[in-house]
């Protein structure tokens, strides 16, 4: 299994804890109980950890007129909305949330220029709480998609989440299932979408990065 960039230090981390807390409870107990239910702690945490930062390669969909899925998860939330950071107008907001166990990699959902960028600190309410996506350590990243116009794309942290990556930047040119970013632990991916968007997801439907079409351009 391919590890992902973002899990290095944090496996190193999780490794150099474990290690502590082993010998310490071999050192401080005598009980060979105690110390079989530590070190089986120690290594469902590990594997756990290794779990959510693997890397997938998948063989992705390509279609210009077409929104695809920057995450997995499930569809939390479909409704229109109003986006004021940036585009300053109406749109349609598609939320999905992502739970510890689904690939925590994000993509980008079109090709276009990366018209702007920006990093937020707040902060970890529960990724699906509706004020998450204005209070929460987020980036926002707007891109002018080839064929729909600009679109707003918004990593958010959650509860678990402590850190959202973004490798995006103003004035590069993003490619539709290019690497957007990684949030570790728990998070949320909102997508605001042109208002004649035409949806083509449902709420609580399972959707998959690179692989499932939110919309498509009118």
């Amino acid at each position: 299994m391919r590890i992902h960039k973002e899990g290095r230090l944090t496996l190193l981390i999780v490794a150099t804890v474990i290690v502590a807390i082993s010998y310490a409870a071999i050192k401080i107990t005598r009980n060979e109980y105690v110390i079989y239910l530590v070190l089986l702690v120690s290594v469902l945490a590990y594997a756990f950890t290794l779990f959510f930062f693997r890397f997938v390669s998948r063989v992705q969909i390509s279609d210009d007129n077409a929104v695809i899925a920057p995450c997995d998860g499930k569809v939390v939330v479909i409704e229109p909305s109003s986006e004021t950071e940036y585009l300053n107008k109406e749109t349609i907001q598609v939320s999905i949330f992502m739970s510890p166990f689904d690939i925590h990699m994000n993509w980008f959902p079109v090709t276009g220029k990366i018209l702007y960028k920006a990093m937020h600190k707040g902060n970890h309410l529960v990724a699906w709480a509706p004020k998450s996506s204005d209070v929460n350590e987020r980036s926002t990243v707007v891109i002018d998609s080839d064929k729909g116009g600009p679109i707003l794309v918004r990593q958010i942290a959650g509860a678990m989440a402590r850190r959202v990556v973004c490798y995006a930047n103003e004035g590069d040119y993003a490619e539709q299932n290019g690497h957007l970013g990684f949030i570790k632990f728990g998070s949320r991916v909102d997508l605001y979408l042109p208002k004649d968007a035409i949806i083509k997801v449902k709420l609580n439907e399972r959707v998959k990065g690179t692989q499932t079409v939110i919309a498509r351009f009118a």
